[in-house]
């Protein structure tokens, strides 16, 4: 299953937004494979801060035990200065897009 998404980066934090992307987690790394999570694209857009991401994930796939895991919380306390986040949490905000065209 494909998922798409837009997240938002905060002013100024593009630079280090990829750093710390170059340098993902090793432990991050194999959790999100674990959850098989694939495919897993970041996109920005430099004009409106806009980082788009997709990544394919199995029928089964929980996003909210994903969540709840201690190295996803720790993650998202991480980056949370760099990027807008839902009130009261270090999740980053995202809207989901809706598939309107795919060509394989």
């Amino acid at each position: 299953m494909y998922q798409a998404f837009v997240m938002y980066l905060n002013p100024d934090s593009k630079d280090e937004y990829k750093k710390r992307h170059d340098e993902l987690w090793p432990e991050l790394a194999a959790l999100l494979k674990q959850q098989g999570i694939s495919n897993y694209h970041i996109s920005l857009n430099e004009q409106t801060l806009h980082l788009f991401g997709s990544m394919e994930v199995p029928d089964n796939f929980d996003a909210e035990r994903l969540k709840q895991e201690p190295v996803m919380q720790r993650w998202w306390q991480y980056m949370a200065p760099l990027m807008r986040t839902k009130t009261g949490s270090n999740e980053p905000l995202s809207t989901s897009l809706t598939p309107m065209f795919f060509l394989e």
